[in-house]
C-alpha cells in the first residue's frame, strides 16, 4: 500500500478508545463566533450519538477540535461520523458566508489509545484544551468543551484521577492558535 506522506494514515481497524484531532483548511478561523462554535459543537455531539460513539471528552475551537471517544464494535463508524460532521459543518459555515463549495476542513488525526495512562492523560488534555490556548480562565466555563460536563457528571475519584495526569507532554497534533469567540459585527 502506498502512503501519501503528507496525510495521516488512519488505523481505524478495531473498537476501542480513540483521540481525534481535526484542523480547518490553512488553520483558518471558520468557527470564531459563538454561533459558529455552537454549530460545530452541537453537530459533533449529534453525529457522535447517531454513530454510537461514546464521547468522553471534546473541545471545539475556532480552527480545530479534539475529542476522545469509545468507538463501537464497528470502528468504520468513526470515519463515517467524521465525514458527516465535516460535510454538515462545512455546508453550514459556507452558507453563512455565501461561499458554497469552499474547503473548510483539512486532515484529521486519530490514535487508538491502548494504555490506561495514555487514555487518562488525553482526557485531561482535551477537557482543558481551551485553557491551554488561553481562551478562558476556567475550562469548566468554556461552553464548547466537555470540562464542565465532566466536572458535573464524573465520579469524584475518577475526576481527581484524570485531573492528576499531566498533559503538557502528551503527543497530540495541536499546532493551532485559535481565536477567542467574538460576536458577529
Amino acid at each position: 500500500m502506498k502512503v501519501w506522506h503528507h496525510a495521516p494514515v488512519h488505523h481505524l481497524g478495531e473498537a476501542g478508545a480513540y483521540i481525534v484531532t481535526t484542523g480547518t483548511y490553512q488553520k483558518q478561523h471558520f468557527f470564531a463566533s459563538p454561533e459558529r462554535l455552537s454549530i460545530l459543537h452541537d453537530r459533533l455531539l449529534g453525529v457522535a450519538e447517531e454513530y454510537d460513539q461514546a464521547l468522553q471528552a471534546w473541545a471545539v475551537l475556532s480552527n480545530h477540535y479534539h475529542f476522545v471517544t469509545i468507538s463501537p464494535a464497528d470502528p468504520e463508524s468513526l470515519r463515517l461520523m467524521i465525514r458527516q460532521l465535516h460535510w454538515e459543518t462545512a455546508v453550514a459555515v459556507n452558507d453563512l458566508d455565501g461561499t458554497p463549495g469552499r474547503k473548510v476542513w483539512f486532515n484529521y488525526w486519530d490514535k487508538l489509545l491502548t494504555y490506561e495512562r495514555s487514555y487518562l492523560a488525553r482526557l485531561n488534555y482535551v477537557h482543558y484544551n481551551p485553557l491551554k490556548h488561553g481562551l478562558c480562565e476556567v475550562a469548566e466555563r468554556y461552553p464548547w468543551c466537555s470540562a464542565g460536563w465532566f466536572e458535573r457528571t464524573a465520579a469524584p475519584g475518577f475526576l481527581r484521577t484524570v485531573k492528576s495526569f499531566q498533559s503538557d507532554r502528551v503527543n497530540v497534533p495541536d499546532a493551532y492558535e485559535p481565536m477567542a469567540p467574538r460576536s458577529a459585527p
